[in-house]
């Protein structure tokens, strides 16, 4: 205990106090003064190393020196009785109190004054120094833009929720503005998480700016901060700070839609689209619910469905979240996790609702067009669905790629081609549009450009599922079974392995396989696979069994049905009766009639 107060008595402890708050300000004001001052990055660092390096200095001459009404004098040279330790000690406790209300005063000037404006120019200094390290940006379009996944600031991890969405409901605000090219949303979000340069990005994407920023969400209390950055050159072309309760979400949102559409001086023809409002709490839901959604698992769906239905119950007139639930219906029953009846019914009602609350919700009318088309093969009425999707959201890729759809309903390929390539183009990292676009190849027989295609999907998602399995059919109607068994062997699921198995050993002659691979395709798939089925039996020509097997997957609403029309497994069977009545009952014999006659339609 003597030491200690031996230590009291120096005050050392208090010199320590006092040398930590002053070197705090001192640090402070040099990281304002340093960008402000043009002084290179090195300074504060030096600052840094100093005070460092003084502070046990500092310690050391507290203990080791007095000061005296003489001066500073060796400790041990002065007498008890005249030491002033106690006036110095005073004099300390003067200075700790002044710092400490300097510290106060220098902390609220940077909360308040000049927090917002700080991250704003961290990120310009860090562009700048990247632009010297990267390459140069391929500049897309003047007007074109991506909104990259906001980052989550927040202290809990499981608002990473939060961050998503509100980028996601940012991108669509902005998709909306029809003298802007949006990036679409699969592609933006394909480089979350990537240490990747704004100019790399931008020529990734095909974009000339990039709007990016972070979310900090703390009870009902939200900080955003957003940066629009030209990507040739890295500069800030606009950046904000927003403060706010949650309860003021969507008035950001439209502030930021806004800030974008004028930094990039954009002339609108209309009026500049608004933030779909609604109950804070139901918004967050619906978040949430979005953001587990995406993720597509069994688990993932039976959650999003739960917190669309607490969503809808707190705004039962909030139309993205009851299209939503109706969308998850769709997905949860095409699984296999719930009857076909009872999913679209509830999917029904929900689009019911949906559209209900805004008949002009674009969304809404896909996913009515999806339920009309896949689960009730009433294509006519799915196509005025995606056409009024298209004309309410002509932005949007997958309402794009469902346009091509009307196109292939109705036979017109090219324009179906047209439309597969606009999507691909606007989201070239989705999987399922470079599927698409295989497919629409593949109907006008331009097999090299299929291949392409299905292979980029496979580039992006290599467990995607049927696209070894197209890769296999293609390659066996240009004569290369054993290519044809190779992807097949690679194909991941089970249904579209067995089927492209027994096709591509019937090929090849190995019979004994061939039936092999369809019994078993039968024996574990028969009531979910009667379409692929059908296509082994129309490929060996047995045509009984092969009607026999359309028409069980015209009952059990099997989605595979939809592809009919130009499958060449059922070459062997266009001349038959039964055939074109089978395409009329689908209401597809317009596209049947207007095929390519090497794909076996009528002549």
């Amino acid at each position: 205990m003597s030491f200690f107060n031996e230590l009291k008595r120096r005050n050392v402890f208090k010199v320590a106090a006092a040398y930590i708050i002053v070197g705090w300000l001192i640090m402070q004001v040099g990281d304002t003064l340093g960008p402000a001052l043009l002084l290179p990055g090195w300074i504060n660092s030096a600052l840094a190393f100093f005070l460092i390096l003084g502070f046990p200095l500092a310690l050391f001459f507290a203990w080791a020196f007095e000061m005296t009404p003489e001066g500073l004098k060796k400790e041990k040279e002065v007498d008890r009785s005249e030491s002033i330790t106690h006036v110095t000690s005073q004099k300390l406790n003067n200075l700790i109190i002044g710092s400490l209300v300097l510290a106060l005063g220098y902390f609220a000037f940077d909360k308040f004054v000049l927090d917002p404006g700080r991250d704003a120019a961290e990120i310009d200094a860090a562009v700048q120094t990247a632009q010297q390290q990267a390459p140069a940006a391929d500049s897309g379009p003047e007007n074109s833009i991506a909104v990259l996944p906001f980052v989550n600031m927040s202290s809990d991890p499981e608002q990473e929720y939060f961050s998503d969405g509100l980028s996601e409901e940012l991108l669509n605000l902005l998709a909306k503005v029809p003298e802007l090219q949006v990036a679409a949303r699969t592609s933006s979000f394909s480089f979350k998480g990537q240490n990747l340069e704004i100019p790399d990005i931008a020529n990734r994407l095909g974009v000339s700016n990039v709007l990016e920023g972070s979310v900090r969400k703390s009870g009902n209390q939200v900080r955003i901060t957003a940066q629009l950055i030209q990507a040739d050159n890295g500069f800030h072309l606009w950046s904000e700070t927003f403060d706010r309760e949650l309860d003021n979400i969507f008035q950001i949102q439209d502030e930021i839609a806004a800030a974008v559409v004028d930094s990039l001086k954009v002339t609108l023809l209309g009026e500049a689209p608004k933030s779909r409002t609604t109950d804070p709490e139901a918004y967050r839901l619906y978040l949430e619910g979005q953001y587990l959604a995406n993720q597509r698992t069994n688990e993932s769906m039976e959650r999003a469905m739960e917190l669309f239905r607490r969503s809808v119950e707190i705004d039962p007139r909030y139309a993205p979240a009851w299209a939503e639930l109706a969308y998850n219906y769709l997905w949860y029953t095409g699984a296999g996790n719930m009857p076909i009846d009872e999913g679209v019914a509830l999917a029904d009602r929900a689009i019911e609702m949906a559209l209900s609350a805004d008949p002009e919700y674009a969304w809404a009318h896909f996913v009515r067009g999806v339920s009309l088309a896949l689960n009730k093969f009433d294509f006519q009425e799915a196509a005025k669905a995606y056409l009024r999707a298209y004309e309410l959201d002509p932005g949007n890729a997958i309402v794009i790629s469902a346009r091509a759809n009307v196109a292939a309903i109705k036979g017109d390929y090219p324009e179906q081609l047209e439309f597969r390539q606009a999507a691909v183009e606007l989201d070239p990292i989705m999987p399922e549009l470079h599927t698409y676009l295989g497919s629409a190849h593949w109907s006008m027989l331009q097999f090299e450009d299929a291949l392409a295609a299905y292979r980029k999907a496979l580039s992006l998602s290599p467990d995607y599922p049927g696209n070894h399995h197209r890769i296999a059919r293609i390659l066996l109607q240009q004569g290369q079974p054993e290519a044809a068994l190779e992807a097949a062997l690679k194909e991941p699921t089970m249904v579209y392995r067995l089927t492209a198995l027994s096709m591509a050993y019937l090929a090849l002659g190995r019979e004994q396989e061939a039936d092999q691979a369809l019994g078993e395709l039968i024996r574990v798939a028969a009531a979910d696979a009667a379409y692929q089925i059908a296509q082994v039996y129309g490929m060996r020509g047995y045509a009984d069994k092969a009607f026999e097997w359309l028409e069980k997957s015209f009952a059990n609403r099997d989605s595979g049905t939809v592809n009919v029309v130009g499958d060449p497994s059922f070459y062997a069977l266009v001349e038959d009766p039964r055939f074109e009545a089978f395409v009329e009952k689908l209401g597809l014999s317009k596209a049947w009639r207007n095929l390519p006659p090497e794909w076996g339609g009528p002549q």
